[in-house]
């Protein structure tokens, strides 16, 4: 593997504006969980009002055209930080509570340049790239953990807020574990006299719709068996709090040097758990009352860095990990209410998570840097795969050739608001379609039409290919009206992904729900 080495042009951009040309700029990357266009008011929502996120929008760079490299949370986070497409690794699907570090400690990630450039570093939230090498035990620190790949700091879920184990992990030590009390962990076979959502449905305070009835805790039954770890276990109320106040406390002990941090919000993936301030402060349930306490989260990272003289001097990157999902494994009304009340949370995109229509990678996507990126909409084509070469080249470090992301700076910086990268191979649950300019091309698969969440998957018998300029919702067809067009494409997506692509991908066994 060889390295790029760029001039740094983030320089010249902080010069122009008065400022030490030696000072290197914050970054801070906020990506929400299952978060959808339709979810955002400045992204043409009018049932929920999320006030903070907008102004960064009406602040920044609003992007149109913004994706994720995968329609579930495991792969798009492996792309953001490897730079890499996740398909290109086999084993980047939703991972399990117990699984592996996903991301291999030698390869060159994101926040290892970062540390490389003098950045303090952290990532604090949600995480679900695997720890430990397998067969994890919980009660001794974990190795490699995500530190491993580049942070300094860590504070995370181990997978998602429906899995089990329900703990808080610190820089590879889960918090607040009592050595008298141990963790054990399966997610196949419940343990000896241990209860769980089947045998004991009165300890279900959070009833469950799908995949979710195993091991009940804090009155919500969750995906995989947990017996042990009383005292380590999180309030689900409480985790908005938790995971703030750690944020908070890292920008506080870094204010005076450079820092990278990556905050991981987990609303509004299931289990939805509002603190009692929230609770109901939306009509639409707890779906809608986390969005705005995730919301009100971001507004306080603003508000802290305004405090603290910085926020002139920080890249603030906004973004959610894959489409909008409203059924999701519990029965919390989200989409009876969504549907009294007029709500899409895919924005009018067909599809949505786990889905290779357009609403599984299409996702909110906004760049604030006060006084440097000047507010704008943009429709040039930004994949989150390239925030890795793109802030290399700003900053001048070396940065992998071989990445499938690409380094776009006009675009990063509202210089380049029409076009930026040309195509990219999306991926959804192991299977592969091509956007390139304005079309898309999905391949045929087998398999089912259907999630369990009811989002569609994008599993057809044969070539399809739709205009996006034309046709937003991806209903017509022009395949056959456009035989040299389809011919175009898919010798690029041969090109591109031929290795990887096999039309009798099926979904097999769905033990992820998420």
């Amino acid at each position: 593997m060889t390295f790029l080495a760029f001039p740094p042009i983030l320089l010249g951009a902080v010069a122009c504006n008065d400022k030490k040309a030696d000072v290197k700029p914050n970054v801070i990357l906020i990506v929400a969980d299952d978060l959808g266009l339709g979810d955002v008011s400045c992204y043409g929502c009018q049932t929920i009002k999320t006030p903070n996120i907008d102004s960064l929008a009406h602040n920044g760079l609003m992007l149109r055209n913004g994706y994720s490299t995968s329609a579930t949370s495991t792969p798009s986070r492996y792309g953001i930080f490897t730079g890499v497409y996740p398909w290109r690794n086999p084993e980047a699907k939703i991972l399990p509570g117990d699984a592996p570090l996903l991301i291999d400690p030698q390869m060159p990630t994101w926040p290892k340049m970062m540390q490389d450039e003098g950045y303090a570093t952290a990532a604090i939230g949600k995480w679900h790239l695997g720890m430990g090498r397998g067969e994890t035990d919980w009660n001794k620190p974990l190795e490699p953990s995500g530190n491993a790949v580049g942070f300094d700091y860590t504070n995370l879920i181990p997978a998602t807020v429906d899995r089990v184990p329900t703990v808080y992990v610190e820089n590879g030590l889960v918090v607040g574990l009592d050595p008298n009390d141990p963790i054990e962990v399966d997610y196949n076979t419940n343990f000896p006299g241990e209860k769980d959502a089947l045998s004991n449905p009165e300890l279900v305070e959070l009833g469950w719709h799908h995949g979710h009835n195993n091991s009940v805790i804090n009155g919500i039954p969750r995906i995989g068996f947990m017996k042990g770890g009383e005292k380590a276990r999180w309030n689900d109320y409480e985790m908005a709090d938790y995971f703030l106040g750690k944020v908070k406390s890292f920008i506080d002990r870094n204010k005076n040097r450079p820092f990278y941090l990556y905050y991981g919000l987990h609303q509004p993936h299931v289990p939805r758990t509002p603190a009692t301030r929230f609770a109901g402060s939306t009509n639409l349930g707890p779906r809608g009352d986390v969005i705005l306490e995730a919301d009100w989260c971001v507004g306080q990272v603003m508000r802290q860095l305004d405090s603290l003289n910085i926020l002139d001097n920080t890249i603030v990157i906004f973004t959610s990990d894959n489409g909008a999902v409203l059924q999701d494994g519990y029965l919390d009304q989200a989409e009876e209410l969504a549907k009294e009340h007029g709500h899409d949370p895919k924005g009018g995109l067909r599809g949505g998570k786990y889905s290779l229509f357009d609403g599984g990678t299409h996702v909110p996507f906004i760049i604030f840097w006060k006084g440097h990126i000047k507010p704008a909409v943009s429709d040039a084509y930004l994949c989150q795969a390239d925030l890795y070469p793109t802030v290399g080249e700003m900053l001048g470090a070396q940065v992998p050739d071989s990445l499938d992301g690409q380094s776009l700076p006009k675009v990063f910086l509202g210089r380049d608001l029409k076009k930026g990268r040309q195509h990219q191979i999306l991926e959804a649950k192991s299977k592969l379609a091509l956007r390139n300019g304005h079309y898309v091309l999905i391949p045929p698969y087998v398999g089912k039409k259907f999630h369990a969440s009811g989002n569609e998957l994008g599993n057809l018998d044969h070539y399809t290919l739709y205009d996006l300029s034309l046709d937003r919702e991806q209903r017509t067809d022009i395949a056959e009206k456009e035989p040299e067009l389809l011919e175009k494409m898919k010798s690029l997506f041969t090109s591109l992904a031929g290795d990887y692509y096999h039309s009798g991908f099926e979904d097999g066994k769905d033990t992820e729900r998420k």
